[in-house]
């Protein structure tokens, strides 16, 4: 993967945005960001909660230099582009996503509700079909991690401090908690933690900082945590990689006062 020493602007990382398109223009407003010049990283989890993921995902595309990493959100709206069957029924805040693309392509969108395993999904009518091929190339092409010159590691959700990134399976890097748990539970005591590969800073999404009181970044250990909350009552933030500086949008919710989406329980 190209590693964009060449680029002259900065390199800047994103946090979860769960299809809250107008916070996401808000940051990228508020950071000053270069579409031409600067380079984005997207963390992970850019579809599902709020009701914009096909905005989200078209302005997206008019970035020229990003590197998408993917999130467990984003690889369920994947599985859907390649197999057609949504792998939680559209639960988890898929029904938004769904309702997002139906009205982008002006479809009728029919839902029913359905048994699945958690007692509740949906049945639709959309299909991968309706699915810009742009829209379809940008999950394909997603990565599970991006490591840069720096030796500073991007990740959805972790990794295991024991095992190398390439013994690491997909599943473990879109859905740990381990390693954000493991780095709070040393957070300001002077300790640090063990890494199998050496690391400057690990940047992740996937655990909302507003779970541990905050609505802004938090950095424990190597780990900094921009996940704030976009996806539920937080904000989506957007963060220099080599200065730490970050942009925040307002509280997501009150961008979307009239959004029926009030799911609590998202992974």
């Amino acid at each position: 993967m190209k590693k964009y020493t060449d680029k002259k602007g900065r390199r800047m990382v994103l946090g979860d945005v769960h299809g809250a398109y107008h916070a996401l223009i808000q940051v990228l407003e508020r950071s000053g960001f270069d579409y031409e010049n600067d380079l984005l990283i997207t963390i992970g989890d850019i579809v599902d909660g709020w009701e914009d993921s096909f905005m989200v995902i078209e302005e997206l595309l008019k970035i020229p230099n990003r590197i998408d990493i993917m999130g467990n959100h984003d690889n369920w709206f994947r599985q859907f582009i390649e197999r057609g069957i949504h792998e939680v029924s559209w639960t988890q805040g898929g029904l938004s996503t769904a309702k997002s693309y139906a009205k982008a392509v002006g479809l009728d969108l029919m839902i029913n509700k359905i048994n699945n395993y958690d007692g509740v999904g949906y049945l639709l009518n959309l299909n991968s079909g309706d699915v810009p091929e742009t829209h379809k190339t940008f999950f394909k092409r997603q990565h599970h991690y991006y490591k840069d010159d720096k030796n500073n590691l991007f990740v959805h959700g972790g990794i295991n401090l024991t095992i190398p990134l390439n013994e690491t399976l997909p599943y473990i890097m879109m859905w740990d908690r381990h390693l954000w748990r493991r780095a709070m539970s040393v957070k300001d005591t002077g300790m640090s933690l063990i890494y199998v590969e050496d690391f400057n800073d690990i940047f992740i999404g996937h655990t909302a900082t507003t779970f541990y009181g905050s609505d802004k970044p938090i950095k424990a250990d190597k780990v900094w945590n921009v996940d704030t909350g976009a996806g539920g009552g937080g904000k989506l933030t957007i963060m220099d990689v080599d200065t730490n500086e970050y942009w925040q949008s307002d509280n997501v919710p009150d961008l979307y006062p009239d959004d029926e989406h009030n799911e609590k329980n998202w992974v």
